[in-house]
């Protein structure tokens, strides 16, 4: 069996729609969160509308990784859904976001609202818990990267060796290390229970 390692992979629908066919624009988009559903990989959905009557929409969804994300985007599924709003809805902007984008700043200027639920604000966590995160996915790197750039390249010049080390640690920062503590430490950067607190073996 093969395990894919790829990242989640979020992806940001900029639409534009008459504001006075809000319950419609709502209405296609549960429709569209209710196909998604059933495709595997499928990991939620919400929209984020920057003011109250804003004509200006922002469709969010989330799935497993590039390939699922794929096969939904491709489906006749989305193609009928997409063509079943011609003429009401605008779409205007696509972005998609993994690596270390997002991975603790909400919207700052909308509120993200699932598509099921009442309205809710997307909160960060703490700055002193981001810089602990940061610090325990950067030391060991650094560390790391120090020893091997001073036995290897001993003769280095402090400018060349400082580049050497940053060009290798910024993307394994930012699609190795940091991805997986952030995933790791979920639990504590919202302060939620630590998830090995409900895991309890049952009495006999």
């Amino acid at each position: 069996m093969t395990v894919s390692h790829a990242e989640p992979v979020t992806v940001a629908v900029a639409r534009r729609a008459d504001p006075a066919r809000t319950e419609e624009m709502v209405a296609w988009m549960r429709a569209g969160t209710a196909l998604a559903e059933a495709f595997p990989g499928f990991l939620g959905a919400g929209w984020v509308r920057s003011a109250p009557g804003s004509g200006d929409w922002h469709m969010l969804y989330r799935f497993a990784d590039p390939d699922t994300l794929r096969r939904w985007e491709e489906s006749p599924q989305r193609h009928w859904w997409l063509t079943s709003a011609q003429g009401i809805v605008e779409h205007t902007h696509v972005e998609r976001r993994t690596g270390i984008e997002g991975w603790f700043d909400p919207p700052r200027t909308a509120a993200v609202e699932p598509l099921d639920a009442e309205p809710t604000v997307a909160q960060s966590p703490p700055r002193w818990k981001q810089a602990v995160t940061i610090w325990l996915a950067f030391f060991p790197l650094s560390l790391t990267a120090t020893l091997l750039t001073g036995q290897f390249l001993p003769g280095l010049p402090t400018a060349a060796r400082v580049l050497v080390m940053t060009l290798t640690l910024t993307p394994l920062m930012t699609y190795l290390v940091l991805p997986r503590i952030t995933r790791a430490l979920h639990w504590w950067l919202h302060g939620r229970e630590a998830p090995w607190r409900g895991q309890r073996t049952p009495r006999a």
